[in-house]
């Protein structure tokens, strides 16, 4: 599910800023880099979103399926009390932190400080973001790439 969706909208912001490029060729260069800034935060808002759905069919599917694994009990004991209301944050990315043995800390970090740019281009961009790096389309994508290689996500079958 999550490489393949990401590599498709990869794909596309590809062909997006090609196009651009080609539309703007030897028109005002300002319009073409505003066009551009725009579609790269786009691309990397769906790539967030693809990585939020990812983990949330996960703890599902983990906590239907009744899993036995140390990730799939603790997502079971929030299942009791949150049902599908888990928090992504607080619930399912403080877990997969706690008890996979995936390079889970960091990579948990990293996703956190992208999803404030999620929730901040989400909710209309109405604040200056204190996002502590640059969040670009490209580090967005290596991101969604580590942790789809990282973490065993299930789906729904």
């Amino acid at each position: 599910m999550g490489s393949r969706s990401i590599a498709e909208i990869a794909a596309y912001h590809n062909d997006v800023v090609d196009s651009l490029k080609s539309y703007f060729f030897g028109r005002r260069p300002g319009d073409l880099a505003a066009r551009l800034e725009e579609t790269d935060l786009r691309s990397a808002f769906f790539i967030l979103t693809t990585l939020e759905a990812a983990f949330r069919v996960d703890y599902l599917c983990r906590c239907q399926k009744r899993k036995k694994d140390v990730v799939s009990r603790a997502f079971y004991v929030i299942y009791k009390s949150q049902k599908k209301n888990a928090r992504l944050d607080e619930d399912i990315f403080e877990t997969c932190k706690e008890k996979s043995s995936a390079p889970g800390p960091r990579l948990i970090s990293e996703l956190r400080g992208a999803f404030k740019l999620r929730h901040w281009l989400a909710h209309g961009r109405y604040w200056e973001p204190t996002l502590g790096r640059k969040y670009d389309f490209n580090f967005v994508y290596s991101l969604a790439d580590d942790v789809f290689s990282a973490f065993e996500l299930l789906e729904f079958d």
